[in-house]
């Protein structure tokens, strides 16, 4: 049987290379913005605080991060074992997620030196607090449950290099000992980390029922916080599937099919529940009269809705599709881009306040920042894969 290994693969590759291409540019604009302002990079105005760095860096960010806790809790609260090689790999997508989400919001806020005092400054009425208080814990909750993997890979096996070898002894003691003490406690971390998920996935919906005069009547609901959590677990195992058919076929490596062909039985279930909420939401509320509007909003809503959620849940309804590695795969990036663009929709598309006359766009320096940020997280994606071991792979692979 495989187990997880480091796959010890040639890392510099033409696609690395084009990741750094973009690591640049998003370098670059990141300085720009940092020396001249964030006006200076970007399209925001009093009227429009926020845009492309929120809506994909922030809120889609996390969404897409929903399968570390969801295979978390599928694989070690619910004691489905079965899923246990997909674990690592989402993990890792959601501890470079979440860390990624940090610094795109270091980029947006435009006093990034006070990000810290929210630990300090305590608004128990505000979401926000709430939301920055989860990322924060859930962040350090993802690195201590990625520690165990570092410490099978280095442990007893430290080896610095120079004068930093004096501290072999010291970091492999402490490989050791928290290995030892984690390996004992691991389960607080798991039940902890899948509540904090739950509060802040939840409270990212909230952020918006502050502004029923600024966001359209398709996305503003009372129950937008339920909708963002149930999207979020209805997106989390899509999610693995993308990543792990990326991984597996870059990397030449078995399909799992015999994990992800069950996985997508449950997201018929979760999707399915998402759709009930969200068409019901429409009903009940009498929205679906802005659907014949015919503008760029209400056909933003329509995409989102029809190819995001009702086509691709229908798809996995067939038991051909479901087997089918190319199905599944075209299923489950349909309901990633749909949740992607549902957070894209809420925070920028439908969000449109009185004072501001101009439809917002983003400027090439918020989206050179974004594609960087992306670049560099699949760049340290590929560089922990190949020196960690989080994919199943066969003992001897093949450089």
């Amino acid at each position: 049987m495989m187990r997880a290994r480091p796959l010890n693969k040639k890392f510099w590759t033409p696609g690395v290379f084009v990741m750094l291409v973009f690591m640049i540019a998003g370098a670059i604009s990141i300085i720009a913005r940092f020396t001249g302002g964030i006006g200076y990079v970007t399209n925001l105005s009093n009227a429009r605080p926020w845009g492309l760095w929120v809506g994909v860096d922030v809120a889609t960010g996390v969404a897409l991060a929903a399968g570390g806790f969801t295979t978390a809790a599928l694989a070690h609260i619910l004691g489905k074992h079965l899923y246990e090689p997909i674990t690592r790999p989402a993990l890792l997508t959601a501890v470079l997620g979440y860390t990624f989400v940090v610094l795109g919001l270091l980029v947006d806020i435009g006093r990034s030196w006070a990000i810290w005092k929210p630990m300090v400054n305590w608004n128990t009425n505000s979401v926000l607090f709430e939301v920055a208080m989860c990322v924060m814990v859930y962040l350090n909750v993802l690195y201590i449950e990625f520690f165990p993997i570092i410490a099978e890979q280095f442990k007893g096996r430290v080896n610095l290099p120079g004068l930093l070898s004096a501290l072999n002894g010291l970091v492999d003691m402490i490989l050791k000992i928290g290995d030892a003490i984690l390996d004992k406690i691991m389960w607080i971390f798991i039940i902890l980390g899948v509540v904090l998920s739950c509060m802040h996935q939840s409270s990212l919906g909230s952020l918006m029922l502050v502004a029923p005069t600024k966001l359209h009547p398709l996305w503003y609901t009372p129950i937008l916080p339920l909708l963002f959590l149930t999207s979020a677990f209805a997106v989390g195992y899509p999610m693995v599937v993308v990543e792990t058919t990326i991984a597996t076929s870059s990397f030449k490596l078995d399909a799992e099919m015999n994990i992800l062909t069950p996985l997508t039985r449950v997201t018929i279930f979760l999707l399915g529940i998402y759709l009930l909420l969200k068409i019901g939401d429409m009903v009940v509320r009498g929205t679906y009269v802005y659907l014949f509007d015919g503008n760029y909003q209400t056909n933003s809503f329509v995409i989102e809705l029809l190819f995001g959620v009702i086509m691709p849940w229908v798809m996995l309804l067939f038991e051909r599709v479901r087997h089918s590695r190319t199905g599944i795969f075209t299923a489950a990036s349909l309901i990633v881009g749909g949740v992607a663009l549902n957070r894209i929709n809420v925070f920028i598309v439908g969000y449109q306040p009185p004072l501001s006359e101009n439809v917002y766009f983003p400027a090439p320096g918020e989206l050179m920042v974004t594609l960087g940020l992306i670049a560099t997280l699949m760049f340290i994606y590929r560089f922990a894969v190949t020196y960690l071991p989080v994919l199943q792979a066969p003992k001897e692979v093949s450089t």
